[in-house]
């Protein structure tokens, strides 16, 4: 097999892809910046090779390259794959080959796709050889695998790249504002997607902006509505997650447990049993898999320090902050929560800061940390000021002042936040009390 390079190989999707490859036998290398990022613990793991920008070993060994979407054509590594006449793919090209060799299933959505993509990952894999790729840099390839599991990202209608078998739809909403012009954009993006699926697609049908998508292949709604096809009723929370009755065409399947919390926990296992339906899976194996998820990396990862819950999140939108603080208070219903949060990219904070105000309002208490910036965006019209004005009660946090968090205990502490949050976190738990 040819040896394959990856260009930008710590990006969560590059790093996933490159485990998969891995797995299924492909000699794989890779290079990146000097920076720690959690998605390379699983590489180094493997033992794939990672090199610094500019030393990597490419050479006549390396039969083909892919390179990360976070780097331009102008990249150097880029440039000297085409001098040397290394063929270069770009990720999501690459990966719209892949999936043609197996029965694929796509997650996409403007939120919840990474702990969709986890649970039916984790379910599937458990019941019949199955491939994935999670967007939290978790990859896994199988040799004799009959499914691939991936996450299917809108962000420039990269998502257009693929023709998957199924495909998973939990929301439509107004994201990437530096790219997007509306929901009528994003909404447009999700209907030239639908019509790639060759089989079924499974979507969320609360959501009126799905309800107006007109697939060429049939769909199977799912939600807790009177109108959809797969519905969930009598959820409840309890300590070991969510539980919850399933109908199919207002016939009972049974009653389900997923080990995680909120409503969107429901929606996201809802999700995968409407594809284990659809491929006639056994539902009695999916009810002791869903039963057992462990949840993704950043999702509502949990641990104890000093007496209160710390819990890391991905969270940066104000839809998933929402998300995120009805899964706590289902968790933890008569604890305090106070949330610390980073916004991500200064046109996000813009164009949503009055519903980041809402969302937030939802804690108890707020700290707010600077604005984490991208590599396609480091200023804008906005400041961290400009949303403690809209939540009056906020309090603004960095390393210098860290120590605020010290007066709290049997508390809930959320960490939310798509860029370097997990810092503010480190720093917490580093504070001398």
């Amino acid at each position: 097999m040819e040896k394959v390079h990856f260009i930008g190989i710590k990006g969560a999707g590059m790093s996933a892809l490159a485990q998969v490859l891995h797995d299924s036998g492909y000699p794989v290398q890779g290079s990146d910046t000097d920076s720690e990022f959690f998605t390379q613990k699983p590489l180094e793991k493997r033992g794939i090779p990672m090199f610094r920008f500019g030393e990597s070993e490419i050479g006549r060994s390396v039969g083909r390259a892919i390179v990360s979407n976070a780097f331009a054509d102008d990249h150097p590594e880029v440039v000297q794959c085409g001098q040397t006449g290394i063929p270069v793919e770009r990720y999501h090209h690459f990966l719209g080959r892949w999936i043609g060799r197996f029965t694929s299933i796509a997650v996409t959505g403007a939120h919840g796709k990474t702990s969709t993509t986890g649970m039916l990952a984790h379910t599937f894999s458990g019941i019949q050889p199955t491939s994935y790729l999670i967007g939290d840099g978790t990859g896994a390839g199988h040799p004799d695998s009959k499914y691939f599991v991936f996450e299917s990202c809108e962000y420039r209608r990269h998502f257009l790249a693929y023709a998957p078998d199924y495909a998973i739809v939990t929301n439509i909403d107004y994201d990437h504002p530096d790219y997007y012009s509306g929901l009528d954009d994003v909404t447009l993006a999700f209907q030239q997607m639908a019509e790639k699926v060759k089989k079924h697609l499974v979507a969320y049908g609360d959501d009126e902006q799905i309800r107006t998508l007109k697939p060429t292949t049939p769909i199977l709604y799912y939600g807790t509505g009177e109108r959809n096809d797969l519905r969930a009723d009598r959820i409840r929370a309890g300590e070991n997650g969510m539980t919850f009755d399933v109908y199919l065409h207002h016939n009972l399947l049974g009653t389900f447990t997923v080990a995680a919390y909120g409503k969107h926990s429901v929606l996201n296992a809802l999700a995968v049993i409407g594809v284990a339906v659809l491929e006639d899976l056994n539902l009695d194996e999916v009810r002791e898999r869903l039963a057992t998820f462990g949840g993704v990396k950043r999702r509502f990862s949990e641990k104890s320090v000093r007496g209160n819950v710390v819990i890391d999140d991905y969270a940066h939108h104000p839809t998933e902050i929402s998300a995120t603080l009805d899964a706590v208070r289902s968790k933890y219903p008569g604890k305090k929560v106070v949330s610390v949060f980073q916004p991500h990219t200064y046109s996000r904070l813009e164009a949503f800061i009055d519903d980041f105000a809402t969302s937030l309002s939802g804690s108890d208490e707020v700290y707010l940390c600077n604005i984490f910036g991208s590599a396609r965006e480091q200023q804008g019209n906005v400041s961290i000021e400009h949303l403690m004005n809209k939540i009056p009660a906020s309090r603004h946090i960095s390393e210098q002042n860290i120590d605020q968090l010290n007066g709290y205990s049997d508390c809930v502490l959320l960490f939310m936040g798509a860029g370097d949050i997990q810092k503010y976190q480190a720093w917490y738990e580093r504070v001398t009390v």
